[in-house]
């Protein structure tokens, strides 16, 4: 996989290279109907990817999140700390809504960019900041991709991940914001505020915060009102909320312009929507091959507390080779048995949906690294900035680690 990854630049055609491969010396030939079932195995997920990203990105393009942004400057412009923690809110809303912290980075990385650089942080602290809150954005509920992928793989529903999610990225967000801002002073508010995109005419508070109310309250009542209202699911939730930001939309937006966002959000999506369609076919061909089992029976079969010692390596290599397969790959095992050994289940998958996001800077893939990146436009270097986040991914990696080892100390915040 490594190989075909450096020849041909691309990592979803990589992986489908390598489950044709895998089928082809597992003696299956060119396996169409193992290929072809692996490509609808996370078919819902996808639905969700596109669908949340459409919401956030119509959500944007009315001007809302500019808009807020620009009201938070006027108001909190000389409180760093406080802006600060609006940017990190700001970068985690789109990768949460969406299960993707590449998102985050297309849709708000240019504004926390530029706030954060007029907050007095340097250009190595902001990539650093940019990429942290990008990986806790994918690991934040709703929608958490490694744990869909995992309950889904070990028959477990996904409910109950809120809070013992939140908790941790709460932390490590604290953790996180101290460790960049300290010594930073910010500069003044007139020269912030001409940086930032002008603010739409008409753009009230309730205009900017209906969609968000309208996606919470359908979330919150689907599940703690499940038996009086109906089930639309996430992918129908997401376009319901997406119709609402088009109502709420100040400008006289055309139809062509509508579509115009819809077809840059499916090119923005696409790459997430590859990889999870790629993993899907490379994890069928290694049921059907046997390899998955065998790399399942080979880890799960070693002593516990080689698990707890190889797991931070083993969980952001795996991450970086292959995406969100690591989940289902090396996840899934892990959960059968922390499950057999009388652990909670869903803490030990909340630490591990923590650990395999510290992978997405690690090569071949380096998704969110490299985007962190080209957002900021740093120049120093790749192992400059690795070294940049080493000292926030070692203490988000600690709190992963804690919540690993002792998941029934942790399962208080399990909350369904």
């Amino acid at each position: 996989m490594n190989f075909c990854i450096w020849k041909l630049k691309s990592t979803e055609l990589s992986i489908f290279i390598t489950a044709i491969a895998g089928a082809i010396a597992g003696g299956f030939g060119f396996p169409v109907r193992i290929l072809v079932e692996g490509w609808f195995t996370y078919f819902d997920v996808a639905l969700i990817f596109v669908t949340a990203s459409l919401f956030i990105n119509i959500y944007s393009e009315t001007g809302a999140m500019d808009a807020l942004v620009r009201k938070l400057v006027n108001r909190f412009y000389n409180h760093k700390w406080i802006m600060m923690i609006f940017m990190a809110v700001f970068m985690i809303i789109p990768g949460a809504l969406t299960g993707a912290g590449s998102v985050s980075i297309f849709v708000v990385g240019g504004l926390v960019t530029t706030v954060l650089t007029y907050m007095g942080l340097s250009k190595k602290q902001i990539v650093g900041f940019m990429y942290m809150f990008a990986m806790l954005a994918a690991a934040a509920p709703p929608i958490n991709l490694w744990a869909m992928l995992m309950t889904a793989q070990a028959n477990m529903p996904y409910v109950g991940f809120d809070v013992v999610l939140l908790a941790p990225i709460a932390v490590i967000s604290i953790f996180t914001i101290i460790w960049y801002g300290r010594g930073a002073k910010p500069k003044g508010k007139e020269e912030i505020l001409a940086s930032l995109p002008p603010e739409v005419p008409g753009m009230n508070w309730f205009r900017i915060l209906l969609p968000l109310v309208a996606l919470i309250v359908l979330i919150l009542l689907q599940k703690y009102a499940a038996f009086s209202t109906p089930i639309f699911g996430l992918p129908l939730t997401f376009v319901l909320c997406t119709i609402v930001a088009i109502l709420c939309n100040p400008k006289k937006t055309t139809f062509k312009k509508w579509l115009e966002v819809i077809s840059n959000t499916m090119e923005q999506v696409f790459p997430l929507l590859a990889t999870v369609i790629s993993v899907g076919a490379l994890v069928n061909v290694m049921n059907a091959t046997g390899v998955k089992g065998l790399i399942a029976i080979t880890f799960v079969t070693l002593p516990i507390y080689l698990i707890y010692a190889l797991v931070l390596v083993f969980g952001p290599f795996a991450q970086g080779s292959l995406s969100y397969g690591s989940a289902v790959i090396l996840g899934t095992p892990i959960i059968f048995l922390f499950n057999n050994l009388g652990f909670n289940v869903t803490v030990v998958t909340a630490a591990l949906s923590l650990i395999f996001p510290i992978g997405d800077c690690l090569p071949p893939s380096r998704i969110v690294g490299r985007l962190s990146i080209e957002s900021v436009k740093y120049e120093e270097g790749y192992m400059s900035f690795l070294k940049s986040a080493l000292v926030p991914i070692l203490f988000m990696a600690a709190v992963a680690l804690i919540m690993f080892i002792f998941p029934n100390q942790f399962k208080f915040l399990v909350i369904s």
